[in-house]
């Protein structure tokens, strides 16, 4: 993970000894003065890193010139779990108790480490690591929390979302109109089916709920010619006119997908954002049911969709406990009849798109629907997808914001 033109800035030719990484886990921190956007990006650029960590190891071709070796020294390793699992090489020095217990094969002074001993070493090290710099966080502190410049950065970086960027529509054109309705009943998060059923039944959404859900359909790939004959064609059917529609709403859906205004690619909510920002008030109908709405309302909800009562036991204890997005995860498990959902639940579109790989066994989303599919259900429930990326990113959802106001 390379910052471009920053390190010949930042770093001399003195320094370039002690950090031979532009980025890492540094025994002793860089002193230079950078800006405060800088900062930020470098932060969620070191939290991208850390998810990435995982799929680091031995290349295959080297892990299968060394398959006997290594099946001989390592203990519990067999061809076909050294075929399914990463192998790790690290300084021998850094694994002298599995040294010590001829656990590894080594090889010019390194240790090969199997996947299901590699916590060891990452946890001791990390540890040793997490201690020192605790030590010295806990004297720096008084100082952070006294700059007002870097606090608020500080506060907001628990909340980065650095999942898949859903601005970019993989599925673009293979949803068609007719299809959204049984798509909401068996796809779409809680939160979505909420949007959609009050859509359904009342032919209008407040600008909260347009925001959200609109940019949902965008992420799993309606076109901005389908957004604009969706959102008319249900609207139409309420208080607003053709012509109202065009006049008061149309520029605020081609303004999402980036035609209009300051011409942004505008991103769907992520969980995160759903949960913590813009509370639904009375009239409402967007935000994240499992936060924002009162655990008797969300039972009800969740026994008109069959969720069997030790599945909204399940859910109602972790929503008590503000456990909001593994609620959703575990919804997720209930409605698609799985014991485990093999990821983790961070973005609304993400629900979707695991839902369709799990219910089309991997495949991509079919553009046909049986009449059965289409006829089914008035969805009822929905998360707003949260996004807390960049202060950027807020103020463009800020000035969407102001296009999908009511008059």
């Amino acid at each position: 993970m390379q910052f471009p033109g920053r390190r010949k800035k930042l770093i001399d030719s003195s320094q370039n000894d002690l950090y031979d990484h532009c980025l890492q886990f540094y025994g002793q921190p860089p002193l230079e003065n950078i800006s405060l956007t800088e900062f930020e990006t470098f932060a969620v650029e070191r939290l991208k890193l850390l998810k990435t960590v995982e799929n680091l190891g031995v290349s295959a071709e080297e892990k299968k010139s060394l398959k006997d070796k290594l099946i001989a020294s390592s203990y519990g390793l067999s061809g076909a779990t050294l075929e399914e699992h990463d192998v790790y090489k690290v300084p021998f020095q850094d694994a002298l108790d599995l040294v010590r217990t001829r656990k590894v094969y080594l090889l010019a002074g390194n240790a090969y480490i199997p996947h299901h001993e590699i916590v060891t070493i990452v946890l001791n090290d990390f540890r040793t690591r997490l201690s020192k710099a605790l030590a010295v966080t806990a004297r720096s502190l008084p100082a952070v929390q006294s700059d007002e410049r870097l606090q608020p950065l500080l506060s907001h970086l628990s909340h980065a979302y650095v999942g898949q960027d859903y601005s970019f529509q993989k599925n673009i054109g293979k949803i068609s109109l007719e299809q959204i309705d049984a798509l909401s009943g068996k796809s779409f998060p809680l939160c979505m089916r909420q949007l959609h059923k009050a859509l359904r039944e009342n032919h209008h959404l407040r600008h909260g709920g347009r925001m959200q859900y609109g940019l949902f359909l965008k992420g799993i790939g309606l076109t901005l010619e389908q957004a604009l004959q969706f959102w008319r064609s249900e609207f139409v059917k309420g208080k607003v006119d053709a012509d109202k529609f065009d006049k008061a709403y149309a520029y605020s859906v081609r303004h999402m997908f980036g035609k209009e205004g300051k011409r942004t690619d505008y991103t769907p909510y992520s969980c995160m954002k759903v949960i913590l920002s813009n509370p639904p008030s009375q009239g409402d109908y967007h935000g994240c049911p499992f936060r924002h709405s009162d655990p008797e309302l969300l039972k009800q909800k969740l026994q008109n969709y069959k969720v069997s009562p030790s599945g909204i036991n399940q859910i109602l204890e972790l929503v008590k406990g503000m456990h909001y997005q593994l609620a959703c995860q575990k919804y997720f498990e209930l409605t698609h009849n799985v014991e485990d959902a093999g990821f983790s639940l961070n973005h609304p579109n993400q629900y979707f798109t695991e839902s369709q790989k799990l219910l089309g066994g991997g495949r991509e989303i079919k553009k046909e629907v049986d009449a059965s599919q289409r006829s089914q259900e008035n969805p009822a429930n929905v998360t707003r997808p949260s996004q807390a990326n960049s202060k950027q990113a807020n103020e463009e959802m800020g000035d969407l914001d102001s296009f999908f106001q009511d008059e």
